[in-house]
């Protein structure tokens, strides 16, 4: 995280945000139900870079966090004058990290300050003048997270982007959250033949089939065929907190 246009601020602007920027992002995790006491956090002042364990929580991560944190941006912000608004970039990588002397060492680290100081970044927020935070996933993060349908997003609300930092290039992807989004999660999505999106179920509203009629003339009754097109799986490794989570299940065309 680093907040857009920190040096251009006098000095008690400067200590405002360093004195803010972690209770805003505080109380997005707590939001969330992330623990961000569990985190090693870097401070820089305009800046903190934080490592997380790989817990089977980062699709809440890229997710409920980040739209809590817009949340708490918009009621922040509210409260100042333009001047003084809060605005984030925002970067989420992952990647081993190694705990050093003075700070954090490896290759993902270097990447995601790459990635916090890449062109699109800047461009996102000058060209979005109402958004308060712009968001970019690398490309190992967007893939196993949004791409796959682990979140509320779909890959369409991203736009994939090239960044080009020093010796660094990669693929990206960026989104700005819209100004006044809700904070509370969504039913998740799936993709539909030709981009279109759909709630959870993978069909289309319109064409969901109404409850089959129990018996009696023409109604359908109900079926015991097996379906196997119509059944997702998904196999998780290990323990998952589904504090939160929601779990939908249907009989096959019913």
């Amino acid at each position: 995280m680093d907040a857009q246009g920190y040096g251009s601020n006098n000095d008690r602007r400067q200590s405002e945000i360093q004195h803010d920027l972690p209770r805003l992002l505080d109380g997005a995790a707590r939001r969330a139900g992330l623990d961000r006491a569990e985190w090693q956090i870097q401070y820089k002042g305009d800046e903190q870079l934080a490592v997380r364990p790989l817990d089977g929580k980062e699709p809440r991560l890229v997710d409920d966090y980040i739209r809590q944190l817009v949340a708490e941006l918009r009621e922040y912000n509210a409260q100042r004058v333009p001047e003084a608004r809060m605005r984030l970039r925002a970067v989420i990588h992952q990647g081993l990290v190694e705990l050093a002397d003075n700070g954090f060492a490896g290759t993902a680290v270097v990447a995601t300050a790459r990635l916090l100081n890449a062109r699109p970044l800047y461009d996102a927020l000058a060209a979005h003048p109402g958004a308060d935070l712009a968001l970019l996933l690398s490309d190992e993060v967007f893939r196993s997270t949004v791409a796959g349908r682990h979140t509320t997003l779909a890959p369409r609300d991203f736009t994939r982007v090239t960044v080009q930092v020093k010796e660094y290039e990669a693929t990206a992807w960026l989104r700005v959250p819209e100004p006044g989004a809700p904070a509370a999660s969504h039913e998740p999505r799936t993709a539909e033949p030709g981009g279109a999106e759909s709630p959870a179920s993978g069909e289309p509203a319109a064409a969901r089939p109404g409850p089959a009629a129990a018996g009696g003339a023409g109604g359908a009754g109900i079926s015991n065929e097996y379906r196997a097109d119509e059944i997702n799986v998904t196999n998780v490794a290990g323990s998952v907190d589904a504090r939160g989570a929601v779990f939908g299940f249907r009989s096959a065309g019913g």
